[in-house]
Formats: structure tokens, C-alpha cells, sequence
């Protein structure tokens, strides 16, 4: 429950993070202006600023003219509170991350839909699915949300079909299946006018489902995957002559009194270990998602080391994956590059490039190839120069996760299918 004391950052911690993705120009801005109205979430008489500044410049107001004006106001570093374009709706905030459709952003996709617990995929009916829609649902797949609808626009523009909406529905869900995720609804809009958003739309009697914000209302935040512990170590410090070991819990649950193990090194630490948390004496137990410090007399920490239960886990220096391939530049058979999952980094070999597919539609292209291209994605064979704890997606999605750079610079993000 939230109380008058908390901060903004704290508020936001608690909304629900919901990346919006679509083809550009498929009508992304004007849904999230039309959301912030009609959820009440403007600030007093911004909606009357940004619309005589419209009537200033010559121009029909539009509700996408609201997205712009934040960026503007982002840009000059004026209103940080709704440059977040933070919303709330039957007592629930919900946080929007605005994912750019132009291919050239894709990374900036991958970044924005990371920070995501729930996706709106938007699809203008009048253009149908575009190359850019396949690429987001692959991506949405990639990084493991589960919370999906797809909103699908300008129904207006169709006469509120109900059998154009039933084509399109069928044609989206054939690409989401594809891309190996499910939509938990499709539901027609008009965002322009507000239909089927917040209010029921009187225009398409015909369809029964809830809205776009009863449908968020209804996603939960990320649920546990694993019963596994892992607990990739951040960094050390020393604390009162103790050093401790900080890290996020990815999986599972700490608790003191259970057997732990320091990977890759295997060793188990002593029984005498203890959870520190800032602000919080005598914790027993952290749950997935907690920060917590590791007391362990005699042990040194460094990053990259992960702490599991059950037993030590067998590292491996060969991974199966599935990668989207970032950079204009061709990624070839044989490259090295920087990989990094959670806190562990190594660098990594492109072995084999066993399946490239086709990034309009991921249809295979080529199998044992020589080069990835831009934006396309691929099945590869990766051989690491250190042993690392990676786990299937499947099993631990954020163990699964990586990406690979070079120079510093991200140009793929993966998923690992299988450790070898």
C-alpha cells in the first residue's frame, strides 16, 4: 500500500513497468497521450497548454502533440515526474516505457522492453503486421515478459469491422506464436477517439473483452521462475572489519541456516554466514528481487562470483543460444566479443551460426552460416574463454540472459538455449 511518505522513486519501485512497442507511425504517441487523458494523469492545465501552443504554431491538436511536449520539457530538464509518464487507474500505478519503432532505436527497444514487466504491441489494422512488429514480439520473447497484449488501432479507419479485427487478430497471433510468446488479450482500439481504452466503445458492440487498462489491471508483476538460488555478487565492501559481498537475488530464496556455495569456484562457505540489508537487523530470508549483503568471515568476494544452493553447479564454457544482432556490422563466424550476463563477463567466440532466420518474418534463411546481418536473428554456438553459471532461459530467464559487445558498445542480445 502506498503512503503519503514515500518517495517518487519509491512509488515507481511499486508501479507496474509496461513497455509500449509498435511499427512507427502505427500510432504509439497518440495511444499514451490518450491514456495520460484519460486516466487523469495530466498535470493541472497541461492538457490546455500543450493545446494553445498547437493553436499557436497553426497546427490541429492532436493527443500525440502530449508525448511531444514531454520530450521537449525532458530535453530542458523541466518536468522529470511526467517525462516518466507514470499513470494510475483503479488504485494500481503503472509506469510507461516508450520503446522508439524506427529500426535504427532497436537497441534503445531492447533497453526500454528490459526495464519492463508487461508489453502493449501495437498494430495499425489499415497496414497490417510490418517487419518492425516481428522484430518487438521477438524481442518481447527474448527477454522473457509474459504479461502481453496487443492493442490493435485505428479501427475507426475500418468502420469497426469486426471481421477485419478477427483477420488481423488471427494474423497476430500466428506471428506471437512464432516468436514463442502469448497475448493474454487483442483488443480493438481507436486510440484517436478513446474506444475500448479506459471506456467501452459504443462502436464495437461485438467485442466482449475487457480494455486496455482492465487488461493491465490484471497482469501481475514478475512471477518466480526457479527454486534454484542464484545470487550474482555485485561488488564487496567492508563493513565494521567484516568484508560483505552485495548482490541482487535472481532466483529463489536466501535463507540463513541453508548450505551455500561460491561459483565457479565451488567452494562452500563456512555455516557461519549472515544476510545484511541496509535498515533491517537480524534478516533471515530474501526473496527473488532483494539486495542483500553476504557476511562471511575469510571469504573474498570479487564481481562475476555466483552463490547457489543445493549444491555446487557445473560452469560452462559453451553455450547454445539464440541471438538478435544489433550492430551494422556483420557479426562472423569466429568474431569475439565481450559477453555479459548478470555480473559475470568473459569474452566469447562465435563457434557456429547454426540457423539464420529471416527477420521479416523468422523464417530460416541459411543453415551452418558465416555471417549474422543487422536485425536479423540467429541460432549460434558461443565458446567462452571462462566457465560461467548460465542457465537455460527456460529454467532461470535472468541466468539465461546476455548481451555481447564490443568496445563497450552492445551488438546482440541473447538467450541461452542450452549449456554444453
Amino acid at each position: 500500500m502506498m503512503t503519503d511518505h514515500q518517495t517518487p522513486h519509491q512509488l515507481s519501485e511499486q508501479a507496474l513497468h509496461v513497455v509500449i512497442v509498435g511499427h512507427i507511425d502505427h500510432g504509439k504517441s497518440t495511444l499514451i497521450g490518450r491514456l495520460l487523458h484519460d486516466t487523469d494523469s495530466l498535470p493541472i492545465g497541461k492538457l490546455e497548454e500543450i493545446q494553445a501552443a498547437a493553436e499557436r504554431q497553426g497546427v490541429q491538436w492532436e493527443y500525440a502533440h502530449i508525448l511531444d511536449h514531454f520530450a521537449e520539457e525532458r530535453e530542458k530538464g523541466i518536468t522529470i515526474d511526467s517525462a516518466q509518464m507514470q499513470f494510475q487507474h483503479g488504485g494500481r500505478r503503472y509506469v510507461i516505457i516508450d520503446a522508439p519503432g524506427h529500426r535504427e532505436f532497436l537497441k534503445n527497444m531492447v533497453t526500454g522492453s528490459s526495464q519492463a514487466e508487461a508489453a502493449l504491441v501495437l498494430v495499425d489494422i489499415t497496414q497490417g503486421i510490418k517487419e518492425q512488429t516481428w522484430r518487438h514480439c521477438y524481442i518481447l520473447g527474448l527477454l522473457g515478459i509474459k504479461s502481453i497484449a496487443v492493442v490493435v488501432n485505428k479501427m475507426d479507419l475500418v468502420g469497426y469491422s469486426q471481421r477485419a479485427f478477427a483477420e488481423m487478430k488471427s494474423e497476430v497471433e500466428r506471428v506471437l506464436r512464432a516468436c514463442g510468446v502469448c497475448a493474454a488479450e487483442v483488443i480493438p482500439i481507436a486510440a484517436r477517439l478513446g474506444d475500448n481504452l479506459v471506456t467501452r466503445s459504443e462502436e464495437m458492440p461485438w467485442y466482449q473483452g475487457p480494455t486496455v487498462v482492465e487488461t493491465l489491471g490484471g497482469f501481475q508483476r514478475a512471477q518466480r521462475m526457479s527454486e534454484a538460488l542464484r545470487l550474482p555478487i555485485q561488488d564487496s565492501y567492508d563493513v565494521e572489519g567484516c568484508r560483505i559481498g552485495v548482490g541482487r537475488v535472481e532466483s529463489g530464496v536466501l535463507r540463513t541456516g541453508c548450505p551455500l556455495w561460491v561459483m565457479p569456484e565451488g567452494l562452500r562457505l563456512p555455516d557461519t554466514w549472515g544476510i545484511r540489508k541496509f535498515l533491517a537487523p537480524n534478516v533471515t530470508e530474501a526473496p527473488e528481487g532483494d539486495c542483500v549483503g553476504i557476511e562471511a568471515p575469510e571469504q573474498e568476494w570479487r564481481r562475476g562470483q555466483v552463490l547457489v544452493d543445493q549444491g555446487p553447479v557445473v560452469c560452462r564454457d559453451r553455450l547454445r543460444a539464440s541471438l538478435l544482432w544489433l550492430s551494422d556490422r556483420p557479426g562472423r563466424l569466429g568474431d569475439r566479443a565481450t559477453w555479459k550476463g548478470t555480473t559475470q563477463e568473459t569474452t566469447a567466440r562465435i563457434a557456429r551460426i547454426a540457423k539464420r532466420f529471416d527477420p521479416a518474418e523468422l523464417a530460416l534463411v541459411e543453415a551452418d552460416a558465416g555471417e549474422i546481418q543487422a536485425s536479423e536473428v540467429a541460432e549460434v554456438e558461443l565458446e567462452l574463454d571462462a566457465p560461467v553459471v548460465a542457465d537455460a532461459f527456460g529454467a532461470i530467464a535472468a541466468m539465461g540472459r546476455f548481451t555481447l559487445e564490443h568496445h563497450g558498445e552492445p551488438i546482440a542480445g541473447g538467450i541461452v538455449l542450452a549449456s554444453t
